[in-house]
């Protein structure tokens, strides 16, 4: 883990190995134990955010990469270049005897003219539907298959959580960073996924997640279910207090649970509607100013404009503009919003030969510029290289434990729950 801020000096401040166990305890007995400088710095920058009136969460599909399968060989959550050989496998298999013949994945790349070395299923969709609006006949149709099939990938890709699927980090990210103090506001969860990690660790952590759904048959969207509060009834009296376990879950880029129904209306888990997802292409800017995405973007513009705001970015890597551009404004016109940026790719980067990378703070003009910001002597902004589950232990337990979360874990333990 390296730390980046205005305390740093202008390096990437590391995280220092831990001593042998003899040297430890040599230590220990000479002296109490010094923090880490890194780890300290990396503390603090999450505390001062964690600490704002009001907590904001940018996630993206970093968060889900360190989600394990359920079980040995299971699914897990796909990356950009797993989407590209699923959606390249689906292409390439043979069709039954007597059906329509299809173009093979590279016959695609051609007819689309998208490099074959470039393994980019976002450029590749994005010149699927350029091409829908010049290609004509067979080739038009070869093309709008083959976006379909592809579409039909990335739901089943992104779906990959089963029934009580183990999720550790997530559940307890939540159990630190959404359970806030009355005199606060809730803390506001964005996420670029489509699948359901948020839900379900909420789930598992008897959390009450407001997404904007009703509490009807089928639930249906409505955005004014963000703006209701649950609250708990004190003894049977007139008081009502505000429960700790809740948070606010805003989807910008659809889920894989939600269906869009003839009438218009958006509902989770039915059948027979279309799913609503802003597919991986360079429209998602144009897309994201349709219902109900304009309802969660305009949510998300709202929260970082907000004095005494704290915003987390954890698994974005800046790359969709209509996401990065509000974020950067907030910058320049919120004095009082502090912004903690979390992803294990900001330094430069060495996996092997032909396998090294500069580092997203030179290769992203956004991070770069968050970096120089904090160079110049911002102290509102840090950047943490390191992924979330590195990150999850470094943020501050600032509530004590409730009996019930107490209780669950109990029930986890021996399996009951």
């Amino acid at each position: 883990m390296k730390v980046f801020s205005s305390k740093t000096n202008g390096q990437w401040l590391a995280q220092l190995p831990p001593p042998a166990p003899a040297a430890a305890a040599a230590v220990a007995l000479a002296a109490p134990a010094l923090e880490d400088p890194a780890t300290s710095e990396a503390k603090r920058a999450l505390s001062d955010i964690l600490r704002c009136t009001n907590f904001v969460v940018l996630s993206g599909l970093g968060t889900s990469l360190c989600v394990h399968p359920a079980v040995q060989g299971g699914a897990k959550a796909p990356t950009m270049r797993d989407l590209w050989q699923q959606v390249e496998a689906a292409q390439n298999t043979p069709v039954p005897p007597g059906a329509v013949p299809k173009p093979t994945f590279q016959g695609i790349l051609q007819l689309v003219g998208h490099p074959q070395d470039k393994t980019d299923i976002e450029a590749l969709l994005s010149r699927c539907r350029l091409a829908e609006s010049f290609l004509a006949g067979a080739q038009k149709t070869d093309v709008e298959d083959f976006i379909a099939r592809a579409e039909g990938v990335i739901v089943q890709a992104t779906n990959f959580l089963s029934v009580s699927h183990p999720l550790p980090v997530h559940t307890e990210f939540l159990r630190r960073a959404a359970r806030r103090s009355q005199r606060k506001s809730r803390t506001k969860v964005f996420t670029t996924n489509y699948d359901r990690c948020y839900e379900e660790a909420g789930r598992q952590g008897r959390y009450v997640v407001v997404d904007g759904f009703s509490h009807t048959v089928p639930p249906t969207f409505d955005a004014i279910h963000f703006t209701y509060e649950t609250v708990r009834r004190v003894n049977d009296t007139e008081a009502l207090e505000p429960i700790p376990n809740a948070f606010h879950l805003y989807k910008l880029h659809g889920s894989v649970d939600w269906q869009r129904q003839d009438s218009g209306e958006i509902t989770k888990w039915t059948q027979g509607g279309k799913p609503v997802l802003i597919y991986p292409r360079n429209s998602k800017y144009e897309l994201a100013f349709e219902q109900p995405y304009l309802e969660m973007i305009s949510a998300f513009q709202s929260a970082m404009r907000e004095p005494d705001t704290g915003l987390l970015v954890v698994g974005f890597g800046f790359n969709d503009n209509h996401l990065a551009e509000p974020i950067m404004s907030a910058i320049r016109s919120n004095l009082s919003l502090k912004v903690v940026v979390v992803s294990p790719g900001l330094t430069p980067w060495n996996n092997g030969p032909g396998q090294q990378g500069p580092g997203e703070c030179v290769t992203n003009r956004y991070l770069a510029c968050l970096r120089d910001l904090a160079n110049a002597g911002d102290a509102r902004i840090s950047l943490l290289n390191c992924g979330f589950e590195q990150m999850v232990p470094l943020v501050p337990d600032l509530a004590a434990e409730t009996d019930l979360e107490r209780h669950v874990a109990r029930l986890r333990s021996v399996g009951a729950a």
